[in-house]
């Protein structure tokens, strides 16, 4: 049966054998891993050529999956992503933790700009949408909550990266640029000078043009140790406010998070990033 999406990426060979050893616990978290913004139900076949494993194998773990809540499966025999592993995951300090506290904030902001404030936080190589406020009006915005997004081409991304250990920006920044559509590319001389800029500003901004022309205005959010543990912006409609504009608001917001989260700037020291 073929993928709903289109997606002819990976093509398992037909009863593929798991590899020798390997546990249990990584092929159903393999499983898990075959779903995405386009592929949010699957049939067994779809999972099972996805996580390159035969169906019998997939089948056993699914049904395990489903009964402990990870899976459900729908009326039409797709599967679909499990609430439990959504209640699971709330309970991550990094992600649950930043937005109980950041929230109120990012109401008080929202309030004002009618637009879209959007909190991130970084895994790896990339940065975690963990929430996002909109209205109805608000134009058309390339991430979700949940969904992940580059560091190298986003405003969330450059401040997560910003505040990120050297060895780590050194590995982001030795990769080729990100090819992400609507917004242009930053080669390494380039990316060197905007994180600079970030780290002494506190502020990060990006274009694109799609799915929407729009600009996004970026500040850092710093834990108790004064380490940035989280990034906050604003996304409005290129051209309808001037980001100079819109920094102060998001800088004030980011600000008062930071100080919610236990961060003591010095007297002198406006911005600490490491």
């Amino acid at each position: 049966m073929p993928i709903q999406d289109g997606d002819t990426t990976e093509k398992p060979l037909r009863g593929k054998r798991p590899k020798q050893g390997e546990p249990v616990i990584d092929r159903a978290l393999s499983l898990l891993a075959v779903f995405s913004d386009r592929r949010r139900a699957l049939t067994l076949s779809e999972m099972a050529r996805l996580a390159g494993m035969p169906a019998p194998t997939a089948l056993r773990l699914i049904a395990r999956l489903v009964a402990w809540g990870a899976l459900e499966r729908l009326e039409d025999g797709r599967y679909v992503v499990g609430v439990r592993l959504w209640e699971v995951a709330s309970l991550s300090p990094r992600g649950h933790g930043v937005r109980e506290i950041a929230l109120p904030y990012l109401e008080d902001l929202f309030a004002v700009t009618r637009h879209h404030v959007l909190l991130a936080v970084r895994d790896k190589n990339e940065a975690v949408l963990i929430e996002r406020l909109s209205s109805k009006e608000a134009t058309e915005v390339a991430y979700r909550v949940g969904g992940r997004a580059p560091l190298r081409s986003t405003a969330v991304g450059l401040v997560l990266l910003s505040g990120a250990d050297t060895a780590f920006q050194e590995s982001v920044i030795s990769q080729p640029p990100d090819l992400e559509v609507g917004v242009d590319s930053m080669p390494e001389g380039q990316l060197r000078r905007t994180l600079s800029d970030v780290r002494r500003t506190g502020l990060a901004m990006i274009r694109r043009t799609a799915p929407s022309r729009t600009v996004s205005v970026a500040s850092p959010i710093f834990g108790a140790e004064g380490l940035v543990v989280a990034a906050l912006s604003i996304v409005v409609p290129d051209g309808a406010t001037p980001p100079n504009v819109l920094a102060p608001a998001v800088q004030a917001t980011a600000r008062a998070v930071s100080r919610n989260l236990g961060f003591n700037p010095g007297p002198s020291e406006s911005v600490r990033m490491r």
